[in-house]
């Protein structure tokens, strides 16, 4: 690659149409967004409702601890609002989250495997208190 940099012909061109185009598209958005409490209780309920969380392992182990809790009565059932032991779907979810600790083994962060260790002695501790 040949050295410019003792090329004082050398011109620096700054393209600045860009600035303008992101203004326009600024503004365009804030003409469309409906005035804050316009369309309250109107079918538009759905748009305003907040973006998913993000799809990663954290939020995988997350979902199926809490299922697990759910299930070994250490939290109350979302939809009953009563705690109800469920051994079975227990087992299934500690089962589960060993699988995944185990085919995800090498490809974890440390956190990831720190909270993945923690969910894990944790509901087999509950799971190991309940009896047979």
């Amino acid at each position: 690659m040949p050295d410019d940099s003792n090329n004082p012909e050398k011109k620096l061109y700054v393209d600045e149409d860009w600035k303008t185009q992101v203004e326009r598209e600024k503004e365009a958005a804030r003409q469309a967004e409906p005035a804050p409490g316009a369309g309250a209780g109107q079918a538009g309920a759905s748009a305003a409702a907040p973006p998913p969380p993000p799809a990663d392992f954290m939020f995988l182990i997350g979902t199926l601890y809490l299922q697990g809790a759910v299930a070994l009565g250490l939290l109350p059932n979302p939809e009953s609002k009563e705690a109800h032991i469920q051994r079975d779907l227990a087992k299934h979810v500690i089962d589960l989250l060993s699988m995944l600790q185990e085919k995800t083994e090498g490809n974890r962060t440390p956190d990831e495997s720190t909270e993945l260790e923690n969910m894990l002695h944790q509901l087999r501790m509950a799971y190991v208190t309940l009896g047979t």
